[in-house]
């Protein structure tokens, strides 16, 4: 198969396509990723076309990941941060015809999982991004540039739900009333944690806030943690944002784009293997406030993913890629759903909870 790859891209990284293989793989919608096997050499690279669309300022993704490279490296150089390969010309990334390219090495003997399958991999992979927030809990947040700006803020989803809803056609609103109300009556779960911003114990922390298992390496035999991949969205944020990722994307075996929420269940067992693998790294640096909010930051992630996917439906889907009218609509739903299973099971899973803090 002819890869659409400008020769030039290979070129800055001193390859051609007569001395490399090429493959596009992965599953993610926003970068294009390519398996890049170099024919004279004993090893493989990971070459990826930044979406320039999400990511408007590629420099602060290159400029955030050198930063916390640097910082690991000095402190903690047993530890395995996939750094970008620099250019031949010495460049965190390659620019060609208005794109911008990075590479990055490739971890063998790995695996890369898009479905939990096991508490286990839940564990392992909960443990991995609890251990790079704790690496860096000494490093200051806030000398990283938001690669994109307001991604989990809760107060500007609901701004723009706000606002699509009151200028969506009546048809959309009509079809999509019961979720308005769900989402209307969930707007405590903002102001509840408006009610928490203040409080000097809520730290910014380094977040990686995209914590779905395909970003975690796994030991392909053993399934044990390696490393924590696709770290675009490294930036600034508070701790919910990846335990709440976690649980959005770790707790029910069937993900956002199943339609017979009969089958949106909490899988009690993966939430436990999941705290567990948490809290084994950052229970010794979680503050109060925080050990209060561990729960929360699932329904606070669920409830802003819901909003996003409705409002998309009421914006008449300009963001989220659909194959019928209504999927973002049932996407809403599913993340509703998902949203009342974490509540009705609130008393079990804080049990669970508690009894890993102690």
């Amino acid at each position: 198969m002819e890869l659409n790859l400008d020769s030039e891209v290979l070129k800055a990284y001193g390859y051609t396509k007569e001395n490399v293989n090429i493959v596009q793989i992965g599953s993610g919608l926003i970068n294009r990723t390519y398996l890049l096997s170099p024919l004279l050499q004993d090893k493989k690279f990971i070459l990826q076309n930044i979406n320039t669309a999400v990511f408007q300022d590629p420099q602060a993704i290159a400029k955030n990941l050198k930063a916390v490279s640097d910082y690991l490296a000095k402190n903690y150089p047993d530890y395995l941060f996939i750094k970008p390969i620099t250019t031949v010309d010495g460049e965190e990334m390659a620019y060609v015809n208005h794109e911008y390219w990075r590479m990055l090495p490739f971890v063998s003997k790995t695996v890369s999982l898009d479905v939990l399958s096991e508490p286990k991999q839940a564990y392992e992979a909960a443990k991995e991004f609890g251990k790079l927030s704790r690496l860096l809990n000494n490093f200051n947040a806030n000398t990283l540039e938001p690669t994109i700006p307001g991604f989990h803020d809760l107060g500007l989803r609901f701004e723009q739900f706000t606002l699509a809803l009151n200028q969506t056609t009546k048809q959309l609103k009509g079809l999509a009333k019961l979720e308005i109300d769900h989402a209307l009556d969930h707007r405590y779960i903002l102001d509840y944690y408006n009610s928490y911003t203040h409080r000097t114990d809520f730290p910014d922390r380094v977040m990686h806030h995209d914590t779905k298992i395909s970003n975690v390496l796994l030991n392909a035999e053993t399934f044990e943690g390696v490393c924590v991949i696709d770290l675009d969205t490294i930036m600034p944020g508070k701790f919910i944002s990846d335990l709440g990722d976690m649980m959005r994307t770790y707790l029910c075996a069937f993900s956002e784009n199943e339609t017979d929420l009969t089958k949106i269940k909490i899988r009690l067992p993966y939430f436990e293997a999941m705290i567990k693998g948490y809290l084994s790294e950052m229970k010794g640096i979680l503050t109060a406030t925080e050990k209060e909010l561990i729960l929360f930051s699932g329904k606070y992630i669920i409830y802003m993913q819901a909003l996003r996917f409705l409002t998309d439906f009421l914006n008449d889907n300009i963001y989220y890629p659909i194959n019928y009218p209504t999927k973002n609509l049932d996407r809403a739903r599913n993340q509703f759903k998902l949203l009342s299973e974490l509540s009705l099971n609130e008393k079990e899973l804080q049990d669970i909870i508690e009894e890993n803090l102690v």
